[in-house]
């Protein structure tokens, strides 16, 4: 079965797509890295939009979503945005912890498995 990868860099790529599945690396705002939990979140769902649709799919067939808080306080930040992000009846798995993130200009990140 053939591996195709997305965004591929160094050490990891966005998105690597094997079989009718499609694997996002953890995504993290960069233009609203520093700004908010909700800035950085909707960023980052962009972003997630985007290599979704590169693989051949979309957000309503995410499979599971792992959510990283550098504050657990900001959870409801995070979903706020995330509930406008997903649509009715397309909630995947999800588990959101609180660690501290590679940098600390960045308070969210997000990684996900969507089915294509």
């Amino acid at each position: 079965m053939a591996i195709r990868r997305i965004g591929v860099g160094p050490r990891m790529s966005a998105a690597v797509v094997h079989g009718d599945t499609v694997y996002l690396a953890g995504q993290v705002a960069e233009k609203a890295a520093g700004g908010s939990v909700a800035e950085q979140t909707r960023e980052i769902l962009a972003t997630i939009d985007a290599l979704l649709a590169q693989a051949g799919t979309d957000k309503t067939k995410v499979l599971f979503a792992n959510v990283w808080l550098a504050d657990v306080a900001t959870f409801a930040d995070m979903n706020s945005e995330w509930d406008k992000w997903v649509p009715q009846g397309h909630t995947p798995a999800r588990a959101t912890v609180e660690a501290k993130l590679a940098a600390p200009k960045y308070r969210v990140e997000i990684a996900c498995v969507a089915a294509i």
